[in-house]
């Protein structure tokens, strides 16, 4: 199959079945990466926290830059639009109807059900990625540099005001001295 059009269609589908938002889609990328034999795990993982620290929606980055390494300019824009397509006409529909029905007993019974699954999956991603990077796991090794810069981040995330942007910067800088 043409390339382009694989990764269009991946993308789309992806787009069209993650919800949650760009983290929860994290551990599904990765396995259409790995299905697809297009991104080595580390190159993944790198391009996640690439797309963590550029402005924008998280998965429509990944997307983007999976599809640049994969075919260049137009491989970005098929992987980006191939992501987006699915919410914008999902949003087009369910904002209309949302509107129309969100005090329905059956739809506000749906949400209650979609939020703690969501997290599961977001904790999930986190956790893999913690693992595949070597943070946590891996014949009992935990990596203590990383780990106490980790839990350090999650605390001011919890207990400050602190914009995750300036928290992306300053663990760069920290990296750089620390690694």
């Amino acid at each position: 199959m043409n390339l382009y059009l694989d990764m269009l269609i991946t993308f789309f589908k992806l787009g069209l079945v993650s919800f949650g938002g760009g983290y929860a889609m994290i551990p599904l990328i990765q396995t259409e990466m790995m299905n697809h034999h297009w991104l080595k795990m580390s190159t993944f993982t790198n391009m996640i926290a690439i797309s963590a620290m550029a402005p924008g929606p998280i998965a429509s980055n990944t997307a983007t830059i999976v599809g640049y390494r994969l075919e260049g300019f137009w491989g970005a824009v098929d992987a980006c639009v191939g992501v987006t397509l699915p919410s914008l006409l999902l949003i087009l529909i369910v904002g209309k109807l949302f509107f129309k029905f969100q005090e329905h007993p059956t739809v506000k019974a749906a949400f209650y059900g979609l939020r703690p699954t969501i997290i599961g999956v977001i904790a999930f991603a986190s956790i893999k990625f913690a693992i595949s990077n070597g943070i946590i796991g891996g014949s009992g090794y935990i990596d203590i540099k990383s780990s106490i810069l980790m839990v350090v981040a999650f605390i001011l995330l919890i207990r400050t005001k602190l914009h995750p942007a300036y928290l992306i910067l300053v663990s760069g800088l920290i990296g750089i001295v620390l690694f």
